[in-house]
């Protein structure tokens, strides 16, 4: 294989190449110091610029106000899991809307620390929309809000944030749909996401959060779990993924070049339209997910006829259309089209596809 190929990867998934070229660079030779970004000291000045220019360009994309810390921390989601609850539950209550298998997890480990309210739940019909706000039963008194914002594994994306009760913290697991779109970012208490979809490599979460409300964080924490220690050093108080803040920063100087987050967010609508519209006409293929509440991130598709799904996605990788296997729990399909991913590829995408459906509906 000589050149790239269209990566549907789910994550860790495709960088703009502009990034790519830029991080190949700089592992080499960081700003001109003779010495690459993966070898510097996280305490020199060097990196120092990294850290201030990536927590400034998040800041800028996102529309992120003085009030709310900037973290860049270790453990992908799966550790806000339990980071949250640990911090925050204390024994009370926690309201969780449970929309897929992340959530679910998320719910498993916040049960270690105090109740879960399920407030909302799709799992009676395997996942496939968010349930409306009628459907929504909060708690008395919830510690918080807690909902993951776009379903990798089943296609399904919240629009708006969920209306909860008046002052009542709102925790968002954001990891694969965070800067893919405007978001009023002073609704939410704490917001996560593990970087490798949307922002940069595996390897570092981006969490961003109302300073007033870590403040109220337990103080019986061991020292790394508690978010206070983190805002105190930022981000600092033991070597970071200083290649990982790097990237972010890199991805984020890219969204602004593109128009920022409304852009990106129009970008990624016609990019998803372009596939929607063919599996709503398509004889052989079908979406999974409701029209109500389609994933502009990840696509998931399967054949009217299951037993084509092997051969289609074979045909589709010896095409240089990787990655389109579902997850293992559901089967079927999966064209994840993060910001990053070309609308060219969407366009590929569709043209085999549609050949396939010519030769087998």
């Amino acid at each position: 294989m000589t050149g790239r190929i269209y990566n549907f990867s789910s994550g860790p998934a495709v960088l703009p190449e502009p990034v790519l070229r830029r991080a190949q660079a700089a592992i080499w030779d960081l700003d001109g110091t003779g010495i690459g970004v993966l070898e510097h000291s996280h305490r020199g000045p060097a990196f120092t610029a990294v850290l201030d220019r990536a927590e400034a360009l998040v800041r800028e994309v996102g529309g992120v106000p003085a009030s709310h810390a900037v973290l860049f921390l270790p453990g992908g989601a799966s550790t806000q899991f339990f980071q949250v609850p640990m911090n925050f539950l204390g024994g009370g209550t926690a309201d969780y809307c449970c929309t897929g298998v992340w959530s679910q997890k998320a719910i498993a480990e916040a049960r270690r620390f105090g109740a879960v309210h399920v407030a909302c739940s799709s799992e009676v019909t395997d996942f496939d929309h968010i349930p409306p706000p009628s459907e929504h039963r909060w708690s008395a008194a919830p510690a918080y809000v807690h909902v993951t914002s776009n379903n990798t594994i089943y296609g399904t994306q919240w629009t708006r944030e969920p209306e909860v009760p008046p002052g009542v913290p709102l925790v968002c697991d954001a990891s694969s749909d965070l800067f893919s779109r405007p978001i009023a970012i002073d609704r939410y208490d704490l917001v996560y996401a593990g970087a490798q979809k949307n922002l940069g490599p595996a390897g570092v979460t981006l969490v961003i959060a109302r300073k007033d409300f870590l403040e109220r964080g337990a103080r019986d924490l061991p020292t790394m779990l508690s978010y206070r220690t983190h805002v105190a050093e930022r981000s600092m108080y033991n070597t970071p993924s200083t290649f990982g803040i790097y990237v972010i920063g890199e991805v984020m100087a890219w969204i602004l070049e593109q128009g920022g987050l409304t852009a990106m967010a129009a970008r990624n609508q016609a990019k998803a339209r372009v596939l929607y519209d063919f599996l709503d006409d398509s004889r052989l293929f079908h979406g999974t997910a409701r029209a109500d509440s389609r994933s502009l991130m990840n696509v998931t598709f399967r054949c009217r006829d299951t037993s084509l799904e092997p051969a289609v996605i074979a045909q589709a990788t010896a095409r240089g259309l990787d990655g389109l296997k579902g997850h293992r729990s559901v089967g079927g399909m999966r064209a994840s089209i993060y910001n990053a991913f070309p609308p060219a590829g969407v366009d590929a995408l569709v043209d085999f596809l549609r050949e396939f459906e010519r030769a087998h509906a």
